[in-house]
């Protein structure tokens, strides 16, 4: 099939997902902890009903491998916290501990170490219901909340999505509730004679050795805390959550924040049909996923805002003029989401006016560089019947966005200057990345964006082209920090480098071009596998073909003038029939594979729309020769 033949089904497809408010949302797919704790959330609440727990089971049942194990991405190896949390909520579903599936789980968790091995969230689940004692987890007490913003271990030194996390945590620690679960775990355990091991301490001399000797003074003063003091702390944290709910009942559009938020504050006192509470549990019916076959699962998040700025740049570079009437309704939405009152982040910069995005239906007290700089270029990319209002808020976002820049030149994705080298050093925070660093695959959209509204050779621009040319592996590739991995860091920056005025000949766009095209699959696609966060020198851009990774390789190429007529048309056009070879009748593509990064390792997610939504732009690119950093060019 022509590759136009190809594009053009892929836009019509594209086209007909959108809300007829506007916007558009794939379903965001992570893992089976996100519909086990659902179940355990409710168990603890006593609201679980027999419905939600046999749809959920179903699902859960779903997604279990040969082996009896869960993994945390599509072909990932066995993930111990994983199974045993599904397991758990199989059991509150009824399934019986001798059933074949439950025992082959159960062994492989023993061998694994037992619940003891698990991280910290999952025996925190567990104590909760008296399966482990919280004697035996690290403590967190809530008078963190009185450190001031510039002490180290203050809230402020957490990313947002830790920090949130965290604060109802410490009011769930301080309470350490046990109601019993209906049955037993003995048989998860890897040693029923010593159920309950103490971990080793680490040499004082070490930063581990030494959080851990902190983590045992913690646990003293729970024992001798001024119970006015907290007091005070509980009461501090529980309005510090409060504010912080968002308009539709979530906290930060996460699931984490939520299901604890919710556990705290019923510590607190607060009631089931308290309004804070109703909200807060009703803000999961919009996180519910139906299936056809009666199944039910749960997105970590929604994507909404991020969906529809990447498919408005998508359907722009496929052709669709820029008054197309679905591009202006994605504007008209994208307008009204912006957020235009201050938030956590204006703890570090409080003189900075607001006018930015988050990714989700409502996160005003996050808004992310990320968003904010891919809506300023879908929104230069149409053509709005309101320019005034479209530049205003263009011209709010680019400035938002260059006041949230890192003193190292750089952007991370929701604070400034996020880099405190202490809370991954705490016993709990073994759970993921609990900070925001500067990463290169932001860092390259935000300059992007600066260099699309004219601002190429602003020198805080230049500062970010510095980091980013400081920050290129030795073998040409960058590092993904929210999408797997290399090829999407270098699929990224490489555009990026372009746009903002780098040579197609600067050694470091020729290094990266290298890269890309060693990494290419013999079928003509890329692929890389999440495996490449925990071992780059087997994985790193290596892995099965992908409907996403192969276009943001071809996205970089094409920004480096690899084709159709460049040097390295041979490998865009492999690339390009890859793309036209896979593609289904209804003009998306087949893609299981996680293409996206919560935490890397710990956290992936299969974006549902990344297997269209990029295809389109890369595609589009090639057929219409689009110039990267065009503005839309007939806007």
């Amino acid at each position: 099939m022509p590759v136009e033949a190809v594009l053009a089904r892929a836009t019509a497809h594209l086209l007909s997902l959108q809300n007829p408010d506007g916007w558009w949302k794939g379903d965001l797919e992570t893992n089976v902890t996100m519909d086990a704790e659902d179940l355990l959330l409710r168990e603890f609440l006593g609201v679980r009903t027999a419905d939600q727990t046999r749809a959920t089971a179903a699902w859960i049942r779903s997604q279990q491998r040969e082996d009896g194990t869960w993994a945390t991405f599509h072909g990932g190896p066995p993930e111990l916290s994983t199974t045993v949390e599904a397991y758990v909520a199989l059991r509150l579903a009824g399934d019986d501990p001798g059933a074949p599936h439950m025992q082959a789980a159960a062994r492989y968790v023993r061998e694994a170490g037992g619940i003891a091995a698990t991280r910290v969230f999952t025996r925190i689940w567990l104590a909760l219901f008296g399966w482990w004692p919280w004697e035996r987890l690290p403590e967190l007490p809530p008078e963190i909340l009185f450190l001031p913003s510039w002490a180290p271990l203050n809230i402020y030194a957490f990313g947002q999505w830790a920090r949130q996390t965290i604060v109802p945590l410490t009011v769930v620690s301080a309470h350490r509730p046990v109601r019993p679960g209906p049955f037993a775990l003995t048989e998860l355990h890897a040693d029923p004679a010593d159920p309950y091991p103490a971990r080793p301490l680490a040499p004082a001399a070490t930063w581990d050795g030494m959080f851990q000797r902190l983590d045992r003074l913690m646990h003293q003063y729970h024992r001798f805390a001024v119970k006015p003091l907290r007091r005070v702390a509980l009461a501090r944290a529980g309005r510090w959550i409060v504010d912080r709910q968002e308009a539709d009942g979530c906290w930060g559009g996460i699931q984490p924040p939520a299901v604890y938020s919710l556990i705290a504050l019923h510590l607190l006192g607060y009631q089931l049909d308290h309004p804070v509470m109703k909200a807060g549990l009703d803000a999961f019916d919009g996180f519910t996923v139906q299936t056809e076959d009666g199944r039910r699962w749960l997105e970590a998040c929604q994507s909404p805002v991020w969906d529809t700025c990447l498919a408005t740049v998508a359907l722009r570079d496929a052709g669709l003029p820029g008054d197309h009437p679905a591009l202006v309704r994605a504007a008209d939405w994208m307008l009204g989401e912006e957020i235009t009152t201050p938030g956590d982040w204006s703890v570090k910069r409080p003189k900075l006016a607001p006018g930015g995005w988050a990714f989700e239906f409502q996160n005003d007290t996050y808004p992310d560089i990320d968003d904010t700089a891919e809506v300023v270029l879908a929104l230069r990319r149409v053509a709005h019947p309101e320019p005034e209002r479209m530049a205003a808020a263009v011209r709010r976002g680019v400035e938002w966005n260059l006041g949230m820049q890192s003193r190292n030149g750089a952007w991370g994705a929701f604070d400034v200057d996020n880099t405190s080298p202490f809370p991954n050093k705490l016993p709990f925070c073994d759970f993921g990345e609990v900070i925001d660093p500067p990463s290169a695959d932001v860092t390259a959209h935000v300059v992007e964006m600066l260099a699309e509204v004219g601002r190429a050779r602003d020198p805080r621009t230049l500062r970010g082209i510095a980091w980013l040319l400081e920050n290129q592996e030795a073998d040409g590739s960058w590092f993904g920090r929210w999408g797997t991995n290399y090829i999407y860091g270098t699929g990224s920056v490489l555009p990026a480098l372009v746009a903002a005025g780098l040579e197609r000949d600067h050694p470091a766009i020729r290094r990266s071009v290298r890269w890309l095209e060693s990494r290419q699959n013999p079928d003509g696609g890329w692929g890389e596998d999440m495996r490449s966060y925990e071992d780059p020198a087997t994985w790193a851009g290596r892995g099965d073909s992908t409907a996403s990774q192969t276009a943001w390789a071809l996205m970089a190429l094409l920004a480096a003038g690899e084709g159709p007529d460049g040097a390295g048309a041979e490998s865009v056009e492999r690339g390009v029939r890859w793309l036209a070879r896979t593609q289904r009748p209804d003009g998306t593509w087949d893609e299981p594979q996680f293409t996206g990064t919560g935490f890397p390792w710990d956290f992936s997610i299969n974006y549902h729309l990344y297997r269209l939504v990029f295809p389109v732009t890369a595609l589009g690119r090639y057929v219409t020769g689009r110039p990267l950093g065009a503005g839309g060019g007939d806007r």
